[in-house]
């Protein structure tokens, strides 16, 4: 017997389902995914600003012909959850006591302002803080740093640098002062065990660490590795040549003697003495989850603003 099958009842069935499907689908209005997207952007916006990348705004010379005033750099802020600083690169980092920040002359904000302000500051886009400072490293814990050779150089554990970044260079002819950073003259400096020497690149009007003390590295907020904006400034920011084979540093980190670290209490009249901390090139996005939450959280807690300073 030939059984006989009825097309047209075989397939009523199935348009009506998928009909109803699209009616599924189609259940939520534009006007109700719009606002769900925005909100899940933002998130995602917040999670990159807080573990990965960050934008920091430039307001200062301290860095000028490297950076200008305006520029905006993107700061890799787990490069150094994952390995140490390295002498050259250009890091963001917050201030202790000894910086002095520098004087804003805005006027206060309305309420729509500091709103926007807060915003920003989530999404990594807004002005940064009055601590937050971006300086190249020079020297690693227990590197001795001094200036100057003769022929006005630093040197870096008796090795000089030839420093082409270097706008406008501090005079000779005044003392060293560690008050102030008048002089491009200074006397050596062992960096301490988890601290860094740090310098800005335009040295006639960079407050510095030859004037304004060490930068523990756990205060490296991270590093500027590219100008994103505006964009006819974009470039990468690599480590300068001058930085390749550098001798290692006389002492091991935090092998030396107490009384060769500056600023120890056997070394009082040290005190004072400066630092600077450094990051890595790489972008590193996929690190997510526990590695992230584990690695950020050797960082003091705090809110981390936005305002670079000289």
């Amino acid at each position: 017997m030939v059984r006989r099958v009825d097309e047209a009842s075989d397939v009523e069935p199935w348009r009506r389902r998928t009909r109803r499907s699209r009616r599924t689908r189609r259940q939520m209005p534009l006007w109700q995914e719009l606002p769900l997207l925005l909100i899940v952007a933002f998130c995602l916006a917040v999670l990159i600003r807080t573990f990965l990348l960050q934008a920091f705004f430039i307001p200062s010379g301290s860095m000028e012909d490297t950076l200008l005033i305006g520029d905006r750099v993107l700061v890799n802020k787990i490069v150094y959850d994952l390995r140490d600083p390295v002498r050259g690169e250009i890091v963001v980092f917050r201030g202790t006591a000894d910086w002095a920040p520098q004087l804003s002359d805005e006027p206060e904000p309305g309420f729509v302002g500091k709103l926007g302000r807060t915003i920003g500051d989530l999404v990594g886009v807004s002005r940064p803080g009055d601590k937050d400072f971006i300086k190249r490293v020079i020297g690693l814990p227990g590197d001795r740093v001094r200036c100057c050779d003769d022929q006005g150089r630093v040197t870096v554990n008796g090795a000089p640098l030839d420093e082409p970044y270097v706008l406008e260079n501090s005079p000779l002819e005044p003392p060293p002062n560690r008050q102030e950073c008048r002089s491009r003259r200074f006397d050596e400096v062992v960096v301490p065990p988890g601290q860094l020497f740090v310098m800005g690149d335009h040295r006639l009007v960079s407050q510095d660490g030859r004037c304004q003390g060490p930068v523990p590295i756990d205060n490296v907020i991270g590093r500027a590795f590219v100008i994103v904006w505006p964009s006819t400034h974009w470039t990468s920011l690599p480590v300068p040549e001058t930085f390749d084979n550098l001798p290692k540093p006389v002492a091991a980190a935090g092998l030396g003697t107490p009384s060769s670290v500056p600023g120890s209490p056997e070394n009082p009249e040290n005190a004072g003495a400066i630092t600077a901390n450094t990051g890595d090139a790489a972008i590193t996005l996929p690190i997510m989850g526990t590695l992230l939450i584990t690695a950020r959280s050797r960082r003091s807690s705090g809110t981390r603003h936005r305002r670079l300073h000289s």
